[in-house]
């Protein structure tokens, strides 16, 4: 116990808080003064245990040339340090008060907090930006006493070296989703660099730059855009067009916009910020990958799969060419990957890799992470969509906990989980358990992102799907066409959502009998799927069996057999035969035969 310490120094002089002093002063004077340099460089760091490591470090770097681990077992035989485990130490808070007050008398005191300082700015500098667990558990002791230079020793730190121990801090806990903890550290870095290096200034930027990214980590794009806008316009003023750090920030405001729906403002700052990396780092570097994933979501996102395909694969070639196959943005591509396979109806290859994400961020960067949360509800999508209810709910319930647990009950993930949750339980008629998640979905979607967002309209639709479901048909249709209205104008007229919702309000019409509205509304659906996601895409067989069922209810029956056939043989290919949407097919379609039989 550290306080045994005290206990001992009390033993050496009068009781009391002067007689620690006393011994204090007695155990100091008889020290040899490479042991006083020592205790007084231990004294500079946190009040938390102290890996030896750490100590070399400061000491290389401070000039100390001396038997250190000899001088050590001085300082711990004299009660001024205590061992806590192999190579790891700690000071009582009352001996390194009185330790920082010799320091201050020592003429080497300067030299010290530099060489402290410089030894931390090399832990900070080795802390990666999505830390695994390894990395974290390496980096952990070392937290405070980096907090400690920040906070204390500002002003031994260089001017180039002044951001680096704010960067180590905030990828510490930002690389484990623990955000609010990041987020002071993010602060006080742009507070610091402003006051120390002026208003104009690359670390400012790179400060600006970060603030940001932690904002949009939070789902707080509003906060995150001005200052992308202005980290990107001042890097340019200091750095010139063509510079690396201009391409990140090209890179992130276009992944903000991407967030927020705005594909058309993001995408010409994707392709730029593409070809300047491939112009200045070369065609194999991470942040080329970067750039072709980046580049790859947003078409994904806009539905133009073929374009985005090649790229996702490029994009993980590179990453496990340059990285190896054990790395956070290698699980990353996976996951890509996987998501891009699933909107193409691809399920076969789309699960392999989802598994084999999930399992490498758990692996990496442990139970407890956003991107855990993620995997957990993209694989449990693509099992909600194959008919495997009961191997998705334990997957949505788990990432929507964990997702409130690290991000906090207002994030736009959490209002994705809470959708996807709701839509499992449409899909198995638990009706009453869908309509409050479906709608606090709604409410906190427009709170976070505004009322025109892609994700807005997706909470419409799916509400109005949970109405039309429960024969609500006048609350789903303005529903309905709210987001048809919004889905063309934010992803334009030729997008796989758009199609969606095309189909959603014919099947509604065609619910109310208005057959004739219904009918153009499928047949552009159908075509527009085909041309979007290909003729053998589930989705199309979707709109086949919807279309057969509209012919099927005016007698139309020979125009609706052979959509069902088309239809089922779809599904059957990519869905299996057991698939919920395989077997209504197949149910309608001899439901069709025997009623045409006489």
């Amino acid at each position: 116990m550290l306080a045994d310490i005290l206990a001992q120094l009390q033993k050496q002089a009068s009781a009391g808080e002067s007689g620690v002093a006393a011994a204090f002063e007695l155990n100091w004077q008889s020290l040899e003064p490479e042991a006083q340099k020592l205790a007084c460089l231990l004294s500079l760091f946190a009040l938390a245990p102290i890996p030896w490591s750490l100590v070399e470090s400061a000491a290389s770097s401070s000039d100390l040339e001396f038997d250190f681990k000899a001088n050590c077992a001085v300082l711990v035989e004299r009660y001024l340090l205590q061992e806590l485990a192999e190579d790891t130490y700690q000071i009582h808070e009352r001996i390194r008060e009185l330790l920082q007050q010799k320091l201050e008398d020592l003429a080497e005191a300067d030299e010290l907090k530099r060489g402290y300082c410089q030894a931390m700015v090399a832990v900070a500098k080795d802390i990666p930006e999505t830390p695994t667990l390894i990395e974290i558990a390496q980096a952990t002791l070392s937290i405070p006493h980096l907090a400690e230079v920040v906070t204390v020793y500002q002003a031994w730190l260089s001017d180039e070296d002044l951001i680096s121990p704010f960067e180590g801090l905030v990828r510490f806990y930002a690389g484990q989703g623990a955000y609010e903890q990041a987020l002071p550290w993010g602060k006080q870095s742009l507070l610091a660099t402003k006051e120390r290096l002026g208003q104009e200034h690359p670390d400012v930027a790179e400060s600006l730059n970060n603030l940001a990214l932690l904002y949009k980590s939070q789902g707080r794009y509003s906060e995150a855009e001005p200052l992308y806008i202005e980290a990107l316009a001042m890097r340019k003023r200091l750095l010139g067009d063509e510079h690396p750090d201009v391409a990140s920030s090209l890179n992130n405001l276009a992944a903000l916009y991407n967030s927020q729906g705005r594909y058309s403002d993001a995408e010409p700052l994707y392709i730029e910020a593409l070809a300047m990396r491939k112009r200045l780092l070369g065609d194999e570097h991470p942040d080329v990958a970067t750039s072709l994933n980046n580049l790859a979501l947003l078409y994904e996102s806009q539905g133009r799969y073929s374009d985005a395909e090649p790229l996702y694969i490029e994009a993980l070639a590179m990453r496990k060419r340059l990285l190896g196959d054990e790395h956070p943005s290698v699980a990353q591509s996976l996951n890509n990957l996987a998501a891009l396979y699933y909107s193409q109806g691809r399920y076969s290859d789309a699960e392999p890799l989802y598994i084999e994400a999930l399992a490498m961020i758990k692996r990496l960067l442990g139970d407890e992470h956003p991107s855990v949360a993620q995997s957990l509800n993209n694989l449990a999508l693509l099992y909600d969509s194959q008919g495997r209810y009961s191997d998705a709910e334990p997957l949505y319930i788990e990432a929507l906990s964990m997702t409130k647990r690290l991000l906090g009950d207002k994030h736009p993930d959490v209002a994705t989980s809470l959708n996807n949750l709701a839509f499992l339980y449409n899909s198995q008629g638990r009706y009453s358990e869908a309509e409050p998640l479906y709608i606090e979905a709604l409410s906190m979607t427009k709170r976070l992102l505004g009322d025109e967002h892609p994700s807005v309209a997706t909470s419409l639709n799916n509400l109005a799907f949970l109405y039309k479901s429960q024969g609500r048909y006048s609350e789903a249709e303005p529903l309905y066409i709210e987001a048809l209205s919004m889905r063309k104008r934010l992803l334009g007229d030729e997008h796989p959502s758009v199609a969606s919702s095309l189909n959603n309000l014919a099947f509604l019409y065609k619910s109310q009998g208005r057959y004739s509205e219904a009918e153009p509304l499928y047949i552009e659906a159908l075509s527009m799927r085909k041309r979007l996601l290909g003729d053998e895409h589930p989705s199309v067989a979707t709109s086949l069996n919807n279309l057969a069922g509209l012919y099927e209810s005016q007698g139309r029956y020979s125009e609706a057999e052979p959509l069902y056939i088309e239809a089922l043989a779809i599904a059957e290919q990519r869905l299996g035969a057991n698939h919920p949407n395989t077997i209504t097919i197949r149910e309608n379609l001899e439901n069709l035969r025997r009623n045409r039989q006489p």
